[in-house]
Order: structure tokens, then sequence, then C-alpha cells
């Protein structure tokens, strides 16, 4: 539950003045631009620099002897929707051949691109872009005679740290950083390539929170489909931090989005060779997709039709396995053919009837009267499965079960990521105890509703949580809990996270459970 150090922590109380986003604004430019690589330009250089400037002004006149010159063109007239065409570009529209354009402005990542001759160097952690000079650009030519001339082999140099939780530090320094370099190509120079990938690439890190289901998807899988969806399966995933085990778990999803095996960045020390890189991730917000930002207007409920897709044929056959099971118990029967009937009426009754899964826990957070509240759900007339996800629990089995289900009952923390296998009308039930409201409607309800999910957020009493028995009813913790969570992280973490259980008053959460039965109804 390590997520609730929260960005806005760094927000609050940050005031910068204009001129400290002037400066800022200047370094980053520069930075991106690789201009703090070089030295003070000597008069050949500002020559050259001159002679390039007026080459694009003469440019129509020497080439196209029947252009007119004019400095209007209509163009300018539709600027503001030429503004939108660039803010909705793909990545890597506009970069030249040979070079490394950085975007540094998200506080949640960075992400760059290469383009060209792009290889990696594993055993260094870095990855180079070659540029070679092109004669038949009149402008790269100059440039060329620029370069060789102040002597430089690398043109620009980044760093970056592909993970999406860049504002925290102690998280980042978990994630491996790669050295992005763009070199100029030398005459008469081969490069080794051990494997020539006809595909761009996309560099990221399954570090940092890797193990807890929610920052799986929300700092991983789905940045993931917002950075690569656009290439349509016709990418290569090039993986640091790599873990086997993550990759066991989520390949369903990876083989919806890549048509192509992963790499393992460390422990392949291959030279892998791509005509274009992407290093890093986009992140919109929790566990969500913004459609604006994407390409296509995709949406979070198009990221839910992967995971039916990736999905639909492992549940498949887990129902045929089900259903086989259930014939066999039947041939083995010694049952008169009456009960038999009597059985198949039974379940067939049974399967008619809502379902309802309680994501329960043990431990901190757990529901401990969860047997009563199960019992009382089947009186309302509700279908009822207790799902005990584990870290190894086959994800396709959990997609199963919420897939199926019209209502989804949890006490707030990780697990309740797996909304995402919700069908969209579903209703969604958050138990939120003490202290984590703001976090449960942040990371949770938001998300959920974006989804199309009926989404219920039920603040317990006091007295429905362990903390009241344990401090006592006038102590702070339980009567304000802002109080103490704005002590930072560490209290809030031993306090609300690891050291309270909810026991439910039941007569009032049944009200919850009535109201979803009824909307459950009238929906089908």
């Amino acid at each position: 539950m390590v997520y609730y150090q929260r960005y806005q922590q760094r927000k609050k109380g940050e005031v910068g003045t204009e001129e400290d986003e002037e400066r800022q604004a200047f370094i980053t430019e520069c930075a991106n631009s690789g201009y703090y690589k070089r030295t003070r330009p000597k008069l050949l250089s500002f020559l050259l620099l001159s002679l390039l400037s007026c080459s694009f002004i003469l440019a129509p006149h020497l080439f196209y002897s029947d252009a007119t010159f004019s400095l209007y063109s209509p163009e300018v007239e539709n600027e503001g929707l030429a503004a939108d065409m660039v803010a909705n570009a793909p990545l890597g529209s506009s970069i030249s051949n040979g070079t490394i354009s950085c975007d540094r402005s998200s506080f949640r990542s960075d992400i760059c691109i290469m383009k060209g001759d792009v290889r990696t160097q594993s055993p260094s952690s870095s990855i180079f872009v070659y540029r070679s000079r092109d004669k038949s650009s009149f402008a790269n030519y100059l440039w060329g005679l620029l370069e060789e001339h102040e002597n430089r082999e690398e043109l620009q140099q980044e760093k970056i740290k592909p993970y999406t939780r860049k504002w925290e530090t102690s998280t980042m320094d978990t994630v491996t950083e790669l050295d992005l370099i763009a070199k100029k190509e030398s005459p008469g120079m081969e490069h080794q390539c051990d494997v020539q990938h006809d595909v761009p690439a996309v560099f990221f890190s399954t570090g940092g929170y890797t193990g807890n289901v929610y920052h799986e998807f929300n700092d991983g899988i789905l940045p993931l489909y917002i950075t690569s969806q656009h290439l349509s399966k016709k990418v290569v995933f090039v993986i640091l931090d790599f873990h086997k085990w993550w990759l066991m778990k989520y390949g369903d999803i990876i083989s919806h989005l890549s048509d192509y095996p992963v790499i393992d960045f460390s422990a392949d020390k291959r030279t892998h060779c791509f005509p274009e890189a992407i290093v890093g991730m986009r992140i919109h917000n929790e566990l969500t997709v913004d459609s604006s930002l994407m390409d296509g207007d995709k949406s979070i409920l198009d990221f839910r039709n992967l995971l039916d897709r990736a999905y639909r044929p492992r549940v498949r056959s887990l129902i045929r396995k089900q259903e086989a099971n259930q014939k066999l118990s039947v041939s083995v029967s010694p049952t008169s053919k009456s009960s038999l009937r009597i059985k198949r009426k039974v379940h067939e009754h049974s399967l008619k009837r809502p379902k309802l899964v309680i994501i329960s826990r043990n431990g901190s957070r757990a529901i401990t009267n969860e047997n009563l509240l199960a019992k009382m759900a089947e009186k309302i007339g509700f279908r009822v499965q207790v799902l005990r996800p584990e870290s190894s629990t086959e994800l396709a089995k959990i997609y199963w079960a919420l897939n199926s289900s019209d209502v989804m009952i949890g006490v707030h923390g990780a697990a309740m990521a797996h909304f995402l296998f919700m069908r969209p009308g579903s209703v969604f039930v958050q138990v939120i105890p003490l202290g984590t409201a703001w976090a449960a409607e942040a990371y949770y309800g938001e998300p959920a509703r974006k989804l199309g999910l009926e989404y219920i957020g039920y603040q317990i009493l006091a007295t429905e949580s362990s903390l009241y028995g344990k401090y006592g009813k006038d102590d702070p913790v339980v009567t304000n809990p802002r109080s103490v969570t704005k002590k930072g992280w560490e209290y809030t973490k031993k306090i609300y996270l690891e050291d309270q259980t909810v026991r439910l008053h039941l007569r009032r959460f049944r009200k919850q459970l009535v109201g979803a039965y009824n909307y459950t109804i009238d929906r089908i």
C-alpha cells in the first residue's frame, strides 16, 4: 500500500516565480536539445550557421524557379488547428533521424524518442543512435560540416529511468538508469548488429513497486498500453529490471500488445538494432486512459476490451474443465435420476440469481464477520463467491470470477484494482476504513466511475473499526484521522493500513446490498 506517498505532497506549497519557470524552461530546452554538450562556437561555426539560415530563406528561389516568395502561408491562418494536430501527433512523428527528443514536462514520468540507427549496448546500460551525413539534404550537409569542424563524436546525451513514478526518489533509486547517446557515424565505420529488428522498441522497467497489483497495472500495464497501442502490435518490448514471474503473470496481456518476444535488457548482451526507440512510458491518471490524449480516441473501455480478448481463451478453457468435472461427479454419483433432476434445477435457478463476489483479505483490513456478510447476501438473493486472490493466483481465474459477477465488495487496498475486470454497468462496493477516504476515492472510486461501474463508497463508522477498541472513542486516531495522516506516510501505513480490521454493522451495510441487488435486477 505504498502508493499513499502521493505526488500531491510535492505539489503543495510549491509556488514558483515567473523567473524560476523561465529558468527551468531554458534549462529543459537546452538539455533536451543537447545544447549543454556544445562548446562556444568559433568563427567558422558562426559562418556555417549563418549560411545554413540563409539557405532556408533562399531555397525556394534556388531550386524552384516558378515559386512565389512570400511570408504568407495558408497554414498560418489555421495555426490553432495545426497546434492541435501537433499535440496529438504520434510519438516521434516530427523527430529527425539520428537525434534524441525527450519530454520531461510531466512530473509522473519522462519519455525519450530515438529515431534512426538505434543500437543497444546492455553491459553499459546504453542505447546509441547514429547520425550519418546526408549529402542529399543541403541543411544536413552543413550540419555535418559544423559537427566535423567542432570534432564532436557525441552529439547529444540524455539519462532516463523508464518508470512512471519519477517524483518518488526512493522508488526511482531502485530503477536502472539508461544512457541515451547520439553519435556521428565516422567514415568507413561499420557497426555490429547481432539482431536486426524492422519495428520500433519500447524500453521500460518492471522494477519499482512491481509485486503490488495496483502498481503493476497503474505504473506498468496501463502506461504500456497508452504508449504502444498506436503501433498495432508491431513493436518489441525491451524490459529493464526484468522478472520472469511478471512475464508469466501478464503474458496474456503482453501478447495482445506486441507480436514479438520481449527482450530482457540486462540478460541479453547482444546488440539489438531498431529503426526507432521509445524509452519510458506515458501515464495519464490513476488506473485510467484519457481518450483526449490517445491516438484514435482510445479510452479505458478499449483497454477493458483488450483484457477481455486476452483472457477469453483461457476462461473458456477453465469453463470447459469445470463442466467436465461436474459431469464426472454426476456419473459416479449413486443418486437416483429424480434427485439428479432436482439438483440440476437448483443449479439452474442459482445461475439466474445475481452474482456477488467478496474480495477477501487476511490480516490487516480484513472483514472479521465476512461469513455473516456472505450469509446475509445470500438471504437477500445473491449467489455469493468469496475470492481470496494471492500473488500466485492466475489472473485469468480472477478475471473469470469478476467478469461474470454483478457486484464486487472489498475493503480498500491494492486488490481493488481488479475492478478493471468487471463489466461496465456492474456494481463496485468499496468498504473504506478509517484514515483511507481520500485514497479510496482517488485510486479506485473515480477510476471505477470512468470505466462505467456503479460505484458505492461505504465509509465505516468508528465503531466498525478495530481502532475504536484499541485507542478509545476520544482519541484523534478515531475522531480525526486527517490530523494523523498529515503527519506522514509512516503514520498512515502503521496505524490505518497495517493495524486496522473491520467488523461491519450488518444492519447498516444491508441497505447497500439491497440497493445493489435492486439495481442489478432492474438492469437484468
